[in-house]
């Protein structure tokens, strides 16, 4: 089936789902020949096809990943929120074939593109795909204590104030992520921009259910493009994280003259709670088809400016 899709047919206002607040934007999802051919080839065996909710970024409400069933095993599981073109992912699940990795990507495009690197990369098994909203699928898909590293790695830094409320990094995103990981779990997040990176500390530092992993940690050296804020942290940055490969989009940040701002949080356990086992899931998905209609960022892995959203 090719990617070219028909417009859904339009239906009644009321019966249109809720409209959340989403930290993506809709773009085109047509695939040139190369990605089409990559997703012809590939897309069963890594992108994950689950039945749709409300919307087509939603799994439905009953559904939950078996990840023993979907990786064939049990390991530390990896969440990558926006993998882009998937130059991190699938580097990462080459060279670590010891953990699991799951992907969180809607824009289709950059998915196809993710296809050709994990061909390219030797086809690691360890790796899937899911064309959904992380922040509202999680809780649905994840079992509580699922998740052994959580990465955010550039994603979109949506300037302008009025439009703060996308931002991924956020109060509700640790809400999520919380019961999901497992006790000294790591979240570790990445941004280009220094207003964005002051945006992160102050949600992290202020949550007392994670941990600085790096208090006493530098700023990263050199001279920024963009303004730094009056009150940025001088200290409590985490060094560049080596897992992470140097990609097309991070090169453009630093030839751009931008800095990159590295965090690195583990999940603490508070006193008067217990970790919770994770228990064994109820369902396993079949591999994704091509019926991707909606998209998100731009290619350079959410980093792009998309203000003309309301």
């Amino acid at each position: 089936m090719s990617a070219e899709h028909d417009a859904p047919p339009s239906g009644d206002v009321a019966a249109r789902p809720r409209r959340d607040i989403v930290s993506f934007v809709r773009r085109g999802s047509r695939l040139t020949r190369s990605r089409q051919q990559a997703w012809d080839r590939s897309h069963e065996r890594w992108v994950l096809d689950l039945p749709q909710g409300e919307r087509d970024t939603l799994p439905a409400p009953d559904q939950r990943l078996d990840l023993e069933r979907v990786f064939g095993r049990r390991a530390p599981l990896v969440v990558e929120i926006g993998s882009g073109q998937g130059e991190n992912i699938a580097a990462a699940a080459a060279a670590d074939p010891e953990r699991d990795h799951l992907a969180f990507e809607v824009y289709v495009p950059g998915i196809a593109q993710t296809l050709m690197r994990l061909e390219q990369a030797g086809s690691p098994e360890n790796v899937r795909i899911l064309p959904l909203d992380a922040l509202h699928s999680l809780p649905i898909l994840l079992a509580p204590g699922s998740i052994t590293e959580a990465w955010i790695f550039f994603p979109d830094p949506w300037h302008k104030s009025k439009h703060h409320k996308r931002r991924l990094v956020s109060e509700p995103l640790l809400d999520v992520l919380d019961p999901l990981l497992v006790d000294g779990a790591v979240l570790r997040c990445a941004t280009d921009w220094a207003e964005y990176a002051g945006h992160m500390r102050r949600v992290l530092d202020a949550d007392p259910r994670v941990e600085n992993l790096f208090p006493d940690g530098a700023r990263p050296t050199g001279t920024a493009s963009d303004p730094l804020p009056e009150d940025l942290p001088r200290e409590g940055w985490a060094p560049r994280f080596e897992g992470r490969v140097l990609t097309s989009f991070e090169r453009k940040a630093h030839d751009a003259g931008r800095l990159v701002w590295d965090l690195a949080y583990r999940r603490q356990e508070l006193p008067g709670t217990a970790a919770v086992a994770p228990p064994a899931s109820t369902a396993t998905a079949a591999p994704r088809g091509p019926e991707n209609t909606e998209s998100s960022r731009p290619e350079n892995t959410g980093s792009a400016h998309p203000e003309e959203q309301p």
